[in-house]
């Protein structure tokens, strides 16, 4: 099955001068790229000059600048709003997660087999960051699992793809790290399951960059909670459609890699 110039790569990015560049041209490099959303959260360094410069480079990357930090999650929302492609990919600025896995992400939604793909951590090899590190994103996916009667392995994993029209039905609230929590809760509440893929990751140390910290765990506690509990109208708003998400799911059902689309077993 052609992947190519399938995917619209997502990618916030705040101060990170240093590595956007590289990952820039490793994510220009893949032929399942078709477009690269790219949105400045109001950096202060050389982010957006970097990018500018990039984008005049390369039709593929559409540039966007919000003058003040807001966040992870609203430089998130702000890209999903750009997305052409029919499927999309948060990609971090920083180098901690590899391109080469567009394809093993990319596979399961273009087969039709799901609509959400996560890739996970440490399967397919990674580099730890610290013990508490992962035992904190261990205990916030031990409570997605247990308020939403689930089985994920990663919540706190940058890398997930779906279909941009799902992307689109989200609704998404979060601002800053608590994006995460937003996504999957969100995702989980209109009965889509989580295909889960290995990946590659290389974590960066606080030296080096990095954001996340024991804080946004406690808040990523909260708000799965908070996301568990709310109404599904308050959620989803006006465009809620269940209709929509049961004949999708239903699809999804009857899609199965050993089987031909009409439900005969596959030669």
């Amino acid at each position: 099955m052609n992947l190519n110039r399938t995917l619209s790569v997502m990618i916030p990015a705040f101060n990170e001068e240093r590595t956007l560049e590289v990952i820039l041209n490793r994510v220009l490099e893949r032929p399942e790229v078709g477009e690269v959303i790219a949105v400045d959260d109001g950096s202060t360094d050389n982010t957006w000059t970097i990018l500018k410069r990039l984008a005049d480079r390369d039709p593929r990357i559409r540039a966007f600048r919000q003058e003040r930090n807001q966040g992870k999650g609203a430089a998130l929302r702000r890209a999903i709003t750009e997305v052409r492609m029919p499927f999309a990919v948060v990609q971090d600025a920083d180098l901690e997660y590899d391109p080469r896995d567009y394809p093993t992400l990319l596979q399961p939604l273009v087969e039709g087999r799901a609509d959400v793909v996560f890739g996970v951590r440490g399967f397919a090899g990674q580099t730890a960051f610290s013990f508490w590190f992962v035992l904190g994103n261990k205990a916030v996916t031990l409570a997605a699992n247990l308020l939403f009667d689930c089985y994920i392995s990663d919540l706190e994993t940058g890398y997930k793809a779906l279909r941009a029209d799902l992307w689109r039905r989200l609704n998404l609230q979060g601002d800053r790290f608590d994006i995460e929590p937003d996504i999957t809760s969100r995702v989980l509440r209109l009965g889509y399951r989580i295909h889960e893929v290995p990946i590659r990751y290389y974590a960066r140390s606080r030296a080096e960059g990095k954001k996340l910290t024991w804080l946004d765990g406690l808040q990523a506690l909260g708000e799965l909670v908070r996301l568990r509990l709310t109404p599904y109208d308050s959620l989803f708003g006006r465009a809620a459609d269940p209709g929509y998400h049961r004949n999708r799911q239903r699809e999804l059902s009857l899609r199965h890699p050993l089987m031909t689309p009409t439900g005969e077993p596959r030669p």
